[in-house]
């Protein structure tokens, strides 16, 4: 049922490098408790998965269940609050699920086919600009038979669409704490999942306990987890470098990486564990914006960006340059915008503007998110600057916000470029075209593209052999080069750095490159 190109990519993300030592401590063989410190830079901007098409998931993912999920080690979506999931058709537009027995929320309430059909609908009924309704296009209706059976009938062939279900965006939430009408703000969180949620400060901590209802895959090697959340990548290093928190995901920089690396006598308690990465970093272009709004403009950029030099001076052999939406190591990679543009030229980039009549200066604003990716986002923006300046073709003012602000802004399409960067909801090309398409484009902004939307998406998802519809990404690609709306800049390596006593760091990350917390343990000291 899922199809073996995305099977093997999400292979390459679950695989990681094991750097961890030996001495496990499992559920069964610990008597003391296990409690796990984990720092972060990137604070959820919700609690309420049917808000969140973004870093929220770190959280949600651990007290949340899905129908579906994805285990540590696996290569495609298995059952998690579900006993079982499946097409019941050769046509791939009706999905079936039958739940598991004995489930419940943390608040008591049954876990049901109609709760089920309650977390989906609700998603769609809310319509949350810049959240997870834009991954339920091919959704038609959610069906309940009896008390344990859901059937989701979709408008069209979707061989994605069990991937789109094991996303945190699609957590099943408890009907009597959340409302059809608006967005759960009180802080708290009523879900299934491996934790609960203790207690939460924004911007602090969340304190996560082991949920003793819990019936899902997730082996819990430990009893609680903290995640503290840092405003920048300096004060979290040093929190792991003295001992006060145990380990790292999001927010190292290039240069912690290297310098972790580098420094293995000097910081001989600690570790770090690479991986492969689909994450990517790019730009986005608001058409409503006068100097960004012009083809011309948008395409003198793209001739204009060293992305060799950007990834030397900044990520230092962390990252690698990207020239497609679709990263290297998922089916359907191009380098379309190489092989429009080729080498940076500034001869080239002038020809372009002066085609268009602009024979000034152009001077715009780039904005960027201050603590989401780490304080390397900074230096990234200020070569940017340097290199579209450095061509005379330019003047480049920079700007930033914290993330939630940041959000906020280009939601409102108040930004006219800005840098995004993408973390895969699912191992496949679709998932790094179809967000950025359509109404509801997680950029903020529509990006109508019928060519796209309404031809080519639908004939890949009727395809579960997805390495028969290379040719349709590869049209869509293309398509995006000559728009640029979004410029792609690099792909990352994902690290977790952690102390030498703790384990679990190679299995945390699944193949949505979201951490699972269970995974971490304390191990026996010899």
């Amino acid at each position: 049922m899922f199809y073996r190109a995305s099977l093997q990519a999400a292979a390459a993300l679950a695989s990681l490098s094991l750097l961890a030592g030996c001495g496990l401590l499992s559920d069964s063989g610990s008597k003391a408790e296990q409690k796990i410190v984990v720092g972060t830079t990137s604070e959820p901007s919700t609690l309420d998965p049917a808000a969140a098409w973004d870093n929220s998931w770190e959280l949600m993912r651990n007290v949340f269940q899905t129908l579906v999920s994805f285990p540590t080690g696996s290569t495609s979506p298995e059952p998690d609050a579900a006993e079982w999931c499946k097409f019941t058709d050769t046509t791939s537009t009706s999905y079936r699920c039958k739940l598991r027995e004995g489930l419940k929320f943390s608040n008591g309430d049954k876990i049901d086919a109609e709760a089920v059909k309650y977390s989906i609908d609700r998603i769609s009924e809310l319509n949350v600009k810049g959240g997870p309704v834009g991954m339920l296009g091919s959704l038609d209706r959610v069906e309940t038979k009896g008390d344990d059976i859901v059937v989701f009938h979709l408008t069209k062939p979707d061989a994605t669409f069990p991937f789109i279900l094991a996303t945190p965006a699609m957590s099943l939430v408890a009907p009597s704490d959340y409302s059809k009408h608006k967005i759960r703000g009180d802080g708290k969180i009523t879900g299934s999942g491996p934790y609960l949620l203790d207690s939460y400060k924004p911007g602090n901590r969340a304190e996560l306990v082991k949920n003793p209802d819990y019936k899902g895959f997730a082996n819990r090697k430990n009893d609680a987890v903290t995640i503290r959340y840092f405003k920048d990548s300096v004060t979290v290093v040093g929190a792991l470098k003295k001992n006060s928190i145990d380990a790292i995901y999001r927010g190292l920089t290039a240069e912690d990486v290297v310098d972790l690396e580098n420094n293995r006598d000097q910081d001989s308690h600690l570790q770090i564990v690479e991986s492969v990465g689909a994450d990517i970093r790019f730009l986005v272009f608001n058409p409503e914006d006068p100097a960004a709004g012009n083809v011309a403009v948008r395409r003198a950029i793209a001739q204009l960006v060293d992305r060799d030099a950007l990834v030397a001076k900044v990520y230092q052999g962390t990252a690698e340059p990207l020239y497609s939406m679709v990263p290297k190591g998922i089916a359907g990679h191009t380098t379309s915008f190489f092989d429009s543009y080729g080498e940076p030229d500034k001869a080239r980039a002038k020809q372009i503007l002066t085609r268009a009549g602009i024979t000034k200066p152009v001077s715009m604003t780039f904005w960027f998110t201050t603590d989401r990716y780490g304080s390397s986002t900074a230096l990234e923006f200020d070569e940017l600057k340097r290199q579209l300046e450095s061509s005379g073709l330019f003047r480049i003012t920079l700007k930033s916000k914290p993330w939630k602000e940041f959000q906020e802004g280009f939601n409102k399409g108040q930004y006219p470029v800005f840098g995004r960067g993408w973390f895969p909801d699912f191992p496949d090309p679709d998932n790094f075209i179809a967000p950025f398409v359509g109404k509801n484009s997680v950029t903020g902004m529509p990006y109508i593209k019928n060519e796209i939307t309404q031809e080519l998406l639908p004939q890949t998802r009727k395809e579960s052999d997805r390495g028969a519809v290379s040719k349709q990404f590869e049209r869509a690609q293309k398509i995006l080069v000559d728009d640029v709306r979004m410029l792609p800049l690099w792909q990352g390596k994902l690290y977790v750095a952690s102390g030498e006593d703790i384990g679990g760091g190679e299995r945390a990350l699944d193949p949505q490159v979201v951490m699972q917390m269970w995974e971490f343990y304390r191990k026996a000291s010899w």
